[in-house]
């Protein structure tokens, strides 16, 4: 790819342009305070602005947060973002309360060189997220016309064709933040030459969600180990019963399609932690993953499956590849929000993290179940901020972003 990087920007000089960074900032909030319960985003995009700052620039960030429908509604405002931003720059962030309004072009108006704005949702306008190119382009002008100069850091939005991603660097002399970058470098190790064996671990709900990436990664790695909710499709397609787990029936004669044509390579649960009901105080066993009863539902791999794993991430197993020496996951084993269902995904986080190997975290809940268990981050060889970005980037699939960051 021929992108250029912030270091071309910087080489350039930036003292007292004002360069629009697409950060992504979208963080999970308390329901009921409002407060960040996971600030891993934030940390992410540190690097790009640090070195923005400290060359004089004048930071203009943008971002979306949730999903609102187009207009401002309180709840998905940036609003604590700033603060937390303020507080791990080491300097107040300015926050405008609008997107292309009178408050961002005062705020913007305002900055002295190494200060930093933050302007609010994007998606309280329509104009980020419309299919209607005009519409989309419309909002773009008004964006680009705030800043010198653009950077994409916001991983975890290449894979959308909006206007902050697409639109605006083809107004804007562009290039691609320490962040973008990285992953990028990273993921092209997976698809180009990963170092062997290469092991893929695979949670999460739906089949359906992951069917691209298993049909792309299939014929490339070594082992495919698959938990989660969607694991019980496959178990379904070995002709098991599973209960009242979730279940993707129009999914199953696929999945059985691809364990003919896996040869061996896909691993499922030899056992499963199965409740009487979805929650977190339900009664629970563990039970055979080829016997579960017919009222309960599966909420975690099992102890047995745990160890199973581990074994083809870094020990031996009959037959298998040792010693992983490459390892992508995406998805969480169970339902880890919950401690009782929580030990499947710690057992295979921790197992990836002790594995003599280069391990890649896929983002999305995978990233905030190392957080949220309290694994040590530096552990892993790179977290990804982008799960379904991560995903479609090694289904091959060409990235809005990048592709625009490229032209």
């Amino acid at each position: 790819m021929s992108i250029r990087t912030l270091d071309d920007l910087l080489a350039e000089g930036v003292s007292g342009r004002r360069v629009l960074v697409r950060a992504d900032l979208n963080v999970p909030l308390d329901k009921q305070t409002g407060e960040i319960t996971d600030d891993g985003r934030i940390r992410a995009v540190l690097p790009t602005l640090g070195a923005l700052v400290s060359a004089g620039a004048r930071v203009v960030v943008c971002s979306h947060l949730g999903r609102p429908k187009g207009s401002p509604d309180p709840q998905f405002s940036l609003s604590p973002v700033a603060g937390r931003l303020g507080e791990l720059l080491g300097a107040p962030v300015h926050f405008a309360t609008d997107t292309v309004g009178d408050s961002a072009r005062s705020t913007v108006a305002g900055l002295a060189d190494g200060e930093v704005a933050l302007l609010e949702n994007l998606r309280f306008n329509k104009g980020e997220t419309s299919k209607d190119e005009a519409e989309r382009g419309a909002f773009a002008d008004e964006l680009a016309a705030l800043a010198d100069a653009y950077v994409d850091d916001a991983f975890g939005a290449v894979h959308r064709k909006h206007a902050s991603v697409f639109d605006v660097p083809a107004r804007l002399p562009h290039v691609a933040g320490r962040l973008v970058l990285r992953e990028v470098e990273v993921l092209s190790t997976l698809t180009a030459n990963p170092e062997r064996p290469y092991v893929v671990v695979l949670g999460g709900s739906k089949v359906s969600d992951k069917l691209a990436v298993i049909e792309a990664l299939l014929p490339t790695v070594d082992r495919l180990l698959i938990g989660g909710g969607m694991c019980f499709t496959f178990l379904k397609a070995q002709g098991h019963e599973v209960g009242s787990s979730l279940l993707e029936e129009d999914m199953v004669e696929t999945c059985r399609n691809l364990l003919e044509r896996s040869e061996g390579k896909i691993m499922l649960p030899v056992d499963v932690v199965a409740a009487v009901a979805f929650a977190p105080d339900a009664e629970h066993h563990v039970v055979p993953a080829d016997g579960i009863p017919s009222k309960r539902v599966g909420l975690d791999i099992g102890p047995e499956t745990v160890a199973g794993f581990a074994a083809a991430l870094k020990g031996s197993t009959a037959g298998g590849p040792t010693n992983a020496r490459t390892i992508f996951w995406n998805g969480p084993m169970g339902v880890f929000e919950m401690p009782a269902f929580a030990n499947g995904t710690r057992g295979v986080a921790e197992a990836i993290a002790e594995a003599d190997a280069f391990s890649v975290v896929g983002g999305g809940d995978s990233a905030a179940a190392v957080r949220q268990l309290g694994l040590d981050e530096k552990s892993f060889g790179h977290i990804s901020t982008g799960g379904g970005a991560s995903l479609e980037y090694l289904e091959g699939k060409t990235l809005p972003g990048i592709a625009a960051l490229e032209n």
